[in-house]
């Protein structure tokens, strides 16, 4: 029964990744530890080559629709790559309920995002790119680090940080900067699986299994992205980190208070 709810998992989040470009994969973490009897650190380290190989699945779609800018993946990717080696190495020092914590808040601020977003109206001729140095500025390249070192330290894809501030910073247009976020989440998730290397043991065979049914699950929210109604899907979803970031907080309460 367990193994059947953990499969419905992988593939409910790649729905999710389908349909809103980002988000599903945070629940990973929680999947592999509360349902699969992973340690903490060992789901964050096997949660990676989940969001890495579902975010480059759905980049190339993006990719194919021309809506990947690859000079700001390429600047924004490489800087968010040190901190996500960076917060794996981190992680060392962190116990695991101190990553399930900052997960939960990780989680509860994806949920914010969501619930508070402002729908962005889409314009239908092409759009010029992100202005010549915008990615080199100081916030843009602080924000990268950020990224990464999250990354590196709960396992997360950052696709709810790193669209706005491809956006918001780097005047990235919003649906290149789907696109393109979704290329740094693959080279983080690369960077950050480096890091964990020789830290803890991962099950490969159960990242094979569960990658493959998130990958089913990305391309069946993709077909039918235009046929839902985002907005109130974004919401529901929230609701629902909301209520595992309050579950992650109370099972690790514990821990976190000592």
């Amino acid at each position: 029964m367990i193994i059947w709810a953990a499969a419905l998992a992988a593939l409910f989040i790649g729905v999710i990744l389908g349909l809103l470009g980002g988000g599903g994969s945070v629940l990973s973490v929680p999947v592999f530890v509360y349902l699969l009897g992973a340690t903490a650190k060992s789901a964050v380290a096997m949660s990676m080559p989940v969001v890495g190989v579902t975010s480059v699945i759905g980049a190339w779609g993006h990719w194919r629709a021309g809506n990947v800018e690859w000079k700001s993946a390429t600047t924004f990717g490489l800087v968010a790559m040190l901190g996500a080696f960076a917060g794996a190495r981190a992680a060392h020092f962190l116990t695991g309920a101190q990553q399930l914590g900052l997960l939960a808040v990780v989680m509860a601020a994806s949920a914010g995002s969501m619930l508070y977003r402002r729908p962005r109206t889409e314009r239908q001729h092409d759009e010029p790119d992100a202005p010549a140095g915008a990615m080199l500025r100081p916030a843009v390249l602080g924000s990268a680090v950020g990224v990464g070192i999250m990354t590196g330290l709960v396992g997360i894809g950052g696709g709810f940080l790193i669209v706005p501030a491809l956006t918001a910073l780097g005047k990235v247009p919003i649906r290149r900067a789907i696109g393109t976020s979704l290329v740094v989440i693959a080279m983080n998730s690369a960077s950050g699986m480096l890091g964990y290397v020789g830290q803890t043991h991962i099950d490969w065979r159960t990242v094979a299994w569960f990658t493959t049914l998130s990958s089913i699950g990305i391309l069946a929210g993709s077909r039918f992205a235009h046929r839902v109604p985002a907005s109130h899907l974004r919401r529901g979803f929230a609701f629902l980190l909301l209520a595992l970031s309050a579950f992650l907080l109370w099972q690790n309460r514990a821990i976190l208070l000592s």
